[in-house]
C-alpha cells in the first residue's frame, strides 16, 4: 500500500488547523475528542493530546481537525503536527479502535437533474471520496467496491464521484422515475453502512493524493498552469454543480490549443460543445489573450 501524505489546510477559525489525508481513514463517521480521557477509543488522538497545545480533536473521513490553546501559533507548530500524524499513520497506527464517541449523522441522499438527460446526480451529506473518479464499465472497478456493485444495476452504463455525489449514466432503454428511488436507496444504505468507496490499497493511478497533483502541476510550463489555475477557479464549481468534471490534459504553444477532459455528466452531454465553445473556450481567450485559440474536449 501508498504511503499516507498529509495536507495542512487553514480554517475560518484561525485555532483550528485540518490534516487532511490522501485517502479516508474512517469509515465516512466523524469523532470528536475534547481531552485525553475522552480518547480512550482513539489511540491517535491520544498521542495528539500529549502535545501540550493540543485542545481539541476532531477526526472525520479524511482529515483530522486540531484546535489549539493560545500559547502557541499553528506556524510554529504545524509541520511538527503534520509529521507526527504521518509517520503515525504509515507506522500502521490505529485511528479509531471503536464507535464510542462518533457523532451520529443520518445519512440523506438526493437526486438533482443535471444538462446531460442521461446523467443524475445523486448527492449525500457525507464526503465520499478525497478526488474524482470515472467508471465507465465493471472492468475498472477492482479498487472501487462501490462503482463495481453499481453496475449490477443493468441500466447503469457510467459512474462517476466527486467530493459528497456520484453521477449515474444510464442506458437509454432505463426511465429515470421508475429506477430513480432503487438507485438513491442503494447509494443511502451503502454509505450508512460505512462500506467502501475506494479502496484503501488502490494505486495512486486511481487515488491521486494532493501531494502527486502538486507535483504534476509543477512540472507543466507556465501558461500551463495559468490554465489549471483558471479551469479550477472558474469552470470547476459551475460544472461540478452540475455533476461533471472537466480536468486539464494539455496545452500546445504553437496551436495555441488546450485539450480538457470532460466526466461525468459533461461527457457526452449534448450541451457540453455550447459550454465549451462559448464558455470556457471564450473565458481562456480573454484572460490569456494571445495564449489561446482554440479548446478541444476529450470525453472521460
Amino acid at each position: 500500500m501508498d504511503n499516507y501524505s498529509i495536507s495542512i489546510r487553514e480554517t475560518t477559525n484561525p485555532t483550528i488547523l485540518k490534516f487532511e489525508t490522501d485517502r479516508f481513514i474512517t469509515k465516512h463517521e466523524s469523532f470528536e475528542f475534547n481531552n485525553i480521557d475522552e480518547a480512550k477509543t482513539s489511540p491517535l488522538a491520544q498521542q495528539l493530546f500529549y502535545l501540550p497545545f493540543v485542545k481539541k480533536v476532531y477526526i472525520s473521513s479524511n482529515f483530522i481537525a486540531v484546535e489549539r490553546f493560545n500559547i502557541v501559533e499553528w506556524s510554529d507548530v504545524q509541520d511538527e503536527v503534520s509529521e507526527q500524524i504521518e509517520a503515525y499513520l504509515n507506522s500502521g497506527g490505529v485511528v479509531v479502535t471503536s464507535s464510542e464517541g462518533k457523532k451520529k449523522v443520518p445519512v440523506t441522499v438526493y437526486a438533482e437533474s443535471t444538462p446531460n438527460p442521461s446523467v443524475l446526480k445523486f448527492v449525500a451529506n457525507k464526503k465520499l471520496v478525497t478526488h474524482s473518479h470515472e467508471f465507465t464499465s465493471i472492468d475498472d472497478t477492482k479498487f472501487a467496491p462501490m462503482a463495481a456493485e453499481l453496475f449490477h444495476f443493468p441500466f447503469v452504463k457510467s459512474v462517476f464521484f466527486d467530493e459528497n455525489f456520484v453521477s449515474i449514466t444510464k442506458f437509454d432503454v432505463a426511465d429515470w422515475n421508475e429506477i430513480t428511488p432503487e438507485i438513491r436507496e442503494f447509494i443511502r444504505v451503502y454509505i450508512e453502512n460505512g462500506k467502501e468507496i475506494i479502496s484503501a490499497n488502490a494505486p495512486k493511478s486511481i487515488e491521486k493524493s494532493q501531494t502527486y497533483l502538486d507535483e504534476q502541476f509543477e512540472q507543466r510550463d507556465d501558461v500551463s498552469k495559468e490554465i489549471i489555475n483558471i479551469l479550477e477557479e472558474y469552470v470547476k464549481p459551475a460544472v461540478a454543480s452540475d455533476g461533471g468534471n472537466i480536468e486539464f490534459k494539455s496545452y500546445d504553444a504553437q496551436e495555441k490549443k488546450v485539450k480538457v477532459i470532460l466526466q461525468g455528466a459533461c461527457s457526452g452531454c449534448p450541451s457540453s460543445t455550447f459550454t465549451l465553445k462559448n464558455g470556457i473556450e471564450n473565458m481562456l481567450k480573454e484572460m490569456l489573450k494571445d495564449k489561446v485559440e482554440t479548446v478541444e474536449a476529450i470525453n472521460g
